[in-house]
């Protein structure tokens, strides 16, 4: 809830459609405050941004403003302002901090230490496994774990950290009443009741192509270091781990096989100076945080068929090659690997390997 009585004046300097982050930060630098910027008037902001000044004094501002005050007074939500005592100061170091944030949830986990975990939406797996595994060690080290709650990756980080019953952040490229991607709602409740959902974006906005590189880039500054655990060479990770590099924080990929298309991404980053990460002991360690030694792996003898798998998807013709065996052996011994949880089942009946 925010009891900032200047709290409407911010609303109007950001709800005009046409206004957008650099015309704002352009006249606060000239004016000050938001109040101050309106008591001016139309003349005085019209010779600092010219015709941007039409859109300000023309919108017609009090239902809206009024809409985004009574949000912000429901409980758990909250609307932050760049003049506010616990704005993330992570983002003051940003080139562009937005103006208002709007938060569901905990809104105090936007100043703590925390590390962004982003990949592919079309992730592997044996992706999706690693996603959940480090998150879930690095919110078990204190550590709040920052994503964009899209497919694939990100939402299993999210998932890892709750899992520890750490601290996850969902950054969200949509206003703060909307769930983007709709298949993870039930994913948003449980981080908005023990976590935090932020958005820069007004109520009602739409899931816009355009949005989501704004997304990323708060994604990056709210983080010390960003992992990226799979990604294409088109992926829009790629932007959060540049932005993040950009920034000075510490950008880490974890490799994976030559052959995998979401792997070229992180590959990718490694060749231009991300660090290669194979564990979340290596993050911490980097990030000047000692990792609990880890226990003595157990011995295992794995059963032959997973041994003739490897590391790398294959082929049933190839596993009854490596193997020996007919595929009227190899099949049932699928099954039950899989029902183990040994394995997984990719498109084009090629088989994974699970660690």
């Amino acid at each position: 809830m925010n009891t900032d009585p200047g709290l409407a004046d911010w609303l109007r300097l950001i709800l005009p459609p046409g206004i957008g982050g650099e015309t704002q930060r352009k006249l606060l630098a000239a004016f000050g405050l938001p109040g101050a910027i309106f008591a001016a008037g139309h003349a005085a902001v019209r010779s600092v941004v010219g015709n941007k000044a039409d859109l300000l004094f023309d919108f017609s501002f009090a239902e809206a403003v009024d809409r985004h005050m009574a949000w912000g007074e429901q409980p758990g939500q909250h609307i932050l302002t760049l003049a506010d005592d616990d704005y993330p100061p992570a983002l003051l170091e940003i080139a562009d901090p937005p103006c208002l944030l709007f938060v569901r949830g905990r809104r105090e986990l936007l100043g703590r230490r925390g590390i962004g975990i982003v990949g592919s939406r079309n992730a592997t797996p044996q992706g999706v496994r690693n996603a959940e595994q480090f998150a879930h060690t690095l919110a078990g080290a204190g550590w709040s774990i920052i994503s964009g709650l899209a497919l694939g990756i990100d939402a299993a980080a999210h998932r890892g950290a709750l899992a520890a019953a750490g601290d996850t952040v969902a950054v969200i490229g949509t206003g703060p009443d909307r769930i983007y991607p709709a298949r993870n709602r039930d994913l948003a409740l449980a981080i908005a009741e023990h976590g935090a959902i932020v958005s820069e974006f007004p109520l009602g906005t739409p899931a816009l192509a355009a949005n989501f590189p704004r997304r990323n880039r708060l994604i990056a500054g709210l983080a010390r270091g960003v992992l990226v655990v799979e990604a294409a060479t088109e992926s829009g990770s790629l932007i959060t781990a540049r932005l993040a590099g950009e920034q000075g924080r510490e950008v880490f990929a974890i490799p994976g096989s030559i052959h995998s298309p979401v792997a070229r991404g992180c590959h990718r980053l490694i060749r231009d100076g991300a660090k290669l990460v194979e564990s979340a002991a290596d993050i911490l360690e980097e990030l000047g945080q000692a990792a609990s030694p880890p226990a003595a792996p157990a011995t295992e003898t794995l059963p032959p068929l997973l041994a003739a798998i490897g590391h790398d998807p294959c082929s049933l013709d190839q596993l009854v090659e490596r193997s020996g065996l007919g595929a009227e052996v190899v099949l049932p011994q699928l099954l039950d690997l899989e029902l183990a949880g040994r394995i997984a089942v990719l498109p084009g009946n090629r088989y994974q390997r699970l660690n």
